[in-house]
Formats: C-alpha cells, structure tokens, sequence
C-alpha cells in the first residue's frame, strides 16, 4: 500500500488513485477466476454493470457495502474486503493530512483551526466555505443525495445494498438507523466532486423543505430556476 499520513513525503492524490485502480484490479482478478462477466457479477451483487466497470479502473470508490457483497460472491475469503478497508483508511489519512495542511495555513494567518469532524467533504465548490458533514441524516437528506446520485429508487437501494423497501421508508418517515447512516455516509463520501455539490445545493435551497421526486410535475413548476449560491465562507448546519 502507498505510504501514510506521518510518513516522509506523506500522501500525494496518486497515491490514492493507484491504490483505488490496484484494487479494482484485484477485483477484475478474482471475478476472472470466478469465471464472470461484469454483468454476471453485477446480478449476484445487485449493483449495476457499469459501476463494476467504473470500480474495476479505479473510477469509483463505492461503499463497504460494495466490497462486502463482492468479497462473498467470489469466494474471496476477505482478501477484496481487507484491501477496500486498507484503501478506505488511506483515503482518511490523505483527508487528514490535508486537513492538517490547512490548519497550519491557518496558524500562520492568525486564523483559528476547525474543529476535526467525520465523515469531511472538501467544499466541491473550491470557494472556501469550509467543511460540512451530515449530523443526522432524515428523510431530507437521503432523498437529496439519491437525487444528487441521479439515480432512481431501485438503483439507489442497489447502490447502498438495501432494500428498496428500506430506502422508501427512510426518505418518507423513518429515520435511519446508526448503521444504516454509516452506509449513507459511506455513499455520499464516495460521491464525485459534481454530486457532492449538487447535494448540498439540493439542502441550500430554502424552498425545499420537501424535495420534489422526479415525476412531481406540479412541485417542480413552483420552484425557482435560478441555482442556489454557494456562499463562501459558509459552514452549513448539521441535519
């Protein structure tokens, strides 16, 4: 595995894409031993074929879920979830380094630091706004990352691996449990720069205090066309 935070040199962001397309490879691996096409794993883990494709160059990060699932169905005793996890903590670790990086700008200017918090989602604005986090996720938050994921109800539950059930039931009235939040966390980390920012404009957007579904033609018509800004030096608050 490429180095660690704390080590000389630290971690550089190739450390992290080489260590995501050497565990994609890994995976291309085992699934050729297994005697499967992507499409034959996609159906025994209920995920789509092109995000096999996607994890397999290093593309997508997916969830611990993702891993899991995969792990199982081609007999690889571990071996693809321990690697995922190491992956998963050297991304961390670049995450913190970075942090730590900003902090000592920060003492040099005079500025006080922030406050370390998990999961930590750089602004995908790049406009200086700090960091953000999902304290509690509720019915809000799920539906605006499935509608920031572009994804329907049944490819969002694929994608987390739940049930579509559960899903409905999370973005109408209950309220995810602890472990089932770590999973959203897992997903929305794991989300592109470009869904990321369009999740937090979903959330920014005071007239949303339910989000329209994709098909509520009559709600879609009264909301504004203009996008929310993305102010700098804004700090949302946790849900």
């Amino acid at each position: 595995m490429p180095r660690r935070f704390g080590t000389a040199g630290g971690i550089t962001p190739t450390d992290v894409a080489e260590a995501r397309k050497e565990l994609g490879r890994h995976l291309a691996q085992w699934r050729a031993v297994a005697g499967l096409r992507q499409v034959d794993l996609a159906k025994l883990i209920r995920y789509s074929r092109s995000q096999i494709a996607n994890v397999e160059v290093g593309r997508d990060n997916t969830t611990r879920v993702f891993w899991r699932n995969a792990d199982a169905a081609l007999g690889a005793r571990g071996a693809l979830l321990a690697m995922s996890d190491q992956v998963r903590a050297l991304v961390q670790d670049f995450q913190a380094q970075r942090d730590h990086a900003r902090d000592q700008g920060r003492q040099q200017a005079g500025t006080p630091s922030a406050p370390p918090i998990s999961p930590v989602l750089a602004c995908p604005a790049a406009c200086g706004c700090g960091q953000a986090v999902v304290g509690r996720w509720t019915t809000r938050e799920v539906r605006a990352l499935r509608e920031a994921l572009r994804m329907s109800l049944r490819a969002f539950s694929e994608h987390l691996g739940v049930a579509i059930a559960a899903v409905s039931s999370w973005e109408h009235q209950t309220t995810p449990t602890l472990d089932e939040q770590s999973v959203l966390d897992q997903a929305l980390t794991a989300a592109d720069s470009h869904a990321k920012a369009r999740f937090w404009l979903l959330l920014d957007n005071p007239e949303d205090n339910l989000i329209p579904g994709a098909h509520d033609h009559l709600a879609a018509a009264h909301r504004p066309t203009a996008t929310p800004i993305h102010h700098a030096n804004r700090i949302r608050p946790a849900s």
